[in-house]
C-alpha cells in the first residue's frame, strides 16, 4: 500500500504556519513534546512515547563465540522493526528505505560511539561473549522516528539485567536471578538523537517534527549527542543546504535537549527500581489502567481549538485567549439539579423534578376526568380554527372542510 500524498494546498498551509512560528500542535518551532517512559515486568522491556509516535523496545541476550577481529570484545545488534501497525504503508517483513536510515543512524551513534563496554561482554576470551540484541517495534509512527527509538535504545539498554555466569571446568554456568543477581550494562556514556527539519531554503530550522512536517521539509538534521555534549553522529539530509550558523545554533539546542533527556531516563529507572524493592505493580499493567498502549489512547476529553492567523507580520501567534475548550464529559443538557429532566409544554421547555416523572405504575393510570377535559379542550380548539379558515367560493361542494389536530 502506497502512502497517501500531500495536496499542495497542505503544503503550502504547513510552510506559511512554520514561517509564523506557528504548528498545527500548537509549538512554537523549537519546542519540543513531551516523553513518556513506562519500563516492562521484565528487565530491558521499554515503552517509550514522543508525543504519540510510540516504540516498544525488548532487549534479550544469548551466550554466542566472539569476532576473529574482536576476541575479547561482546556483540551488539539494532533492528528496527516497521509494520502496519506503525502505519498503513509499511509492509511486515519487509526492509524500507526508512528502515534502514533508521538502522544505520542508530548503530552509530550507539555502536560505533562506544558508549557500551562490550569487554564486559566477554567470559572467555575467543570462545564465548554475551551476544546483546535490541529489538525495537514501532507502534506508531507520528513524525521523528530516529528520537523515539534513540530514547527506547538508551531506556532498554540502561534498564536491562544480565545474568551473572560462572565457569566451572570449562563449562558456562548461567544462574538464575534467585541464586545470583543479575549484573546491569557498563556504559560510558549516554547518547540520544535530536532532530530538525529545515524550511525556507535552509533558513527556518523545527524541532522534533511531526509526520507531516517531515514530508513537506526541505531538509533534515540528526545530532546523535550524549549529556557531556559530545557529538557522536551527525546526518544531513534533504534537497537543500544549511548555512553554519543555524547549523550551530541548533546543535546548543540539541545538546542542551539531550542532558534532559538523559536526566529524565535516569530519574525513571530510579522510580522503577524503587518499585520493585517495595515490590510494588511494575510492567505494562499500568499503562493499560491509564489507556496509553495504543496508538490514540490519550487523553482527548478536553480539546483546545487554537485560532491561526496569517500576516506579514513576525508578531502573528497562537491566541491563547480565543482557544476553546471542549470537555466531552461534560457536553450535555446543563440543568438546576442532577436529579431533573426537560419536558415540552407549551412549546417551551421546562424542568420537572425526576421524583414526579417517576412515579408507581397504579398513579401512571390515566385520570378519567383529566381525560375527558382534554378532549373538549380539543374539540373546542378544532372548531375554532375550523370558523376561522375561509371556504373556497369556487367549491360546489356543501360538506364542511375537516382539520385533523
Amino acid at each position: 500500500m502506497k502512502e497517501t500524498p500531500l495536496s499542495t494546498c497542505e503544503k503550502n498551509f504547513i510552510i506559511q504556519a512554520i514561517k509564523q512560528n506557528q504548528r498545527l500542535d500548537g509549538r512554537k518551532n523549537d519546542e519540543f513534546r513531551s516523553i513518556k517512559i513506562n519500563y516492562g515486568a521484565e528487565w530491558g522491556s521499554v515503552l517509550v512515547a514522543l508525543g504519540e509516535t510510540k516504540v516498544l523496545a525488548q532487549v534479550s541476550s544469548e551466550l554466542g563465540e566472539p569476532k576473529a577481529t574482536r576476541p575479547n570484545e561482546g556483540i551488539f545488534h539494532i533492528n528496527v522493526e516497521l509494520g502496519p501497525m506503525a502505519a498503513p504503508h509499511f509492509e511486515a517483513g519487509r526492509n524500507c528505505e526508512l528502515t534502514v536510515q533508521l538502522n544505520r543512524t542508530l548503530e552509530r551513534t550507539f555502536k560505533d560511539s562506544k558508549c557500551l563496554d562490550l569487554e564486559s561482554l566477554c567470559i572467555t576470551a575467543e570462545e564465548r561473549v554475551w551476544i546483546l540484541r535490541v529489538d525495537l517495534n514501532v507502534l506508531n509512527h507520528e513524525g521523528n522516528l530516529i528520537d523515539c527509538c534513540s530514547i527506547a535504545t538508551l531506556c532498554a539498554l540502561m534498564h536491562f539485567r544480565r545474568p551473572e555466569v560462572s565457569i566451572v571446568e570449562d563449562d558456562v554456568i548461567i544462574h538464575t536471578a534467585a541464586e545470583k543477581e543479575p549484573q546491569p550494562m557498563v556504559m560510558h556514556h549516554y547518547p540520544v538523537c535530536v532532530s530538525y527539519c529545515t524550511f525556507d531554503e535552509g533558513s527556518i530550522a523545527v524541532a522534533d517534527p511531526t509526520v507531516i512536517e517531515e514530508r513537506t521539509s526541505e531538509s533534515q538534521m540528526i545530532f546523535g549527542i550524549n549529556s557531556f555534549r559530545e557529538l557522536c553522529c551527525l546526518n544531513l539530509g534533504g534537497s537543500s543546504l544549511t548555512s553554519s550558523a543555524l547549523l550551530l545554533q541548533c546543535s546548543k539546542r540539541a545538546a542542551k535537549h539531550a542532558k534532559y533527556v538523559v536526566e529524565l531516563v535516569k530519574q525513571t529507572l530510579e522510580t522503577d527500581i524503587a518499585a520493585r524493592e517495595s515490590r510494588s505493580n511494575v510492567g505494562f499493567t499500568e499503562c493499560l489502567k491509564q489507556n496509553a498502549i495504543t496508538s490514540l489512547a490519550e487523553d482527548r476529553l478536553v480539546l483546545k481549538l487554537r485560532h491561526f492567523t496569517f500576516d506579514d507580520g513576525d508578531k502573528s501567534r497562537i491566541d491563547e485567549s480565543k482557544c476553546n475548550e471542549i470537555d466531552f464529559e461534560n457536553d450535555r443538557m446543563e440543568s438546576d439539579g442532577a436529579d431533573k429532566v426537560p419536558t415540552a409544554s407549551n412549546d417551551k421547555w421546562t424542568v420537572e423534578d425526576k421524583e414526579d416523572c417517576n412515579m408507581d405504575s397504579e398513579d401512571n393510570a390515566p385520570d378519567q376526568e383529566e381525560y375527558t377535559n382534554h378532549q373538549e379542550q380539543v374539540t373546542k380548539i378544532s372548531s375554532k380554527v375550523q370558523n376561522k379558515i375561509p371556504r373556497d367560493p369556487q367549491s360546489d361542494s356543501e360538506e364542511e372542510e375537516k382539520i385533523t389536530i
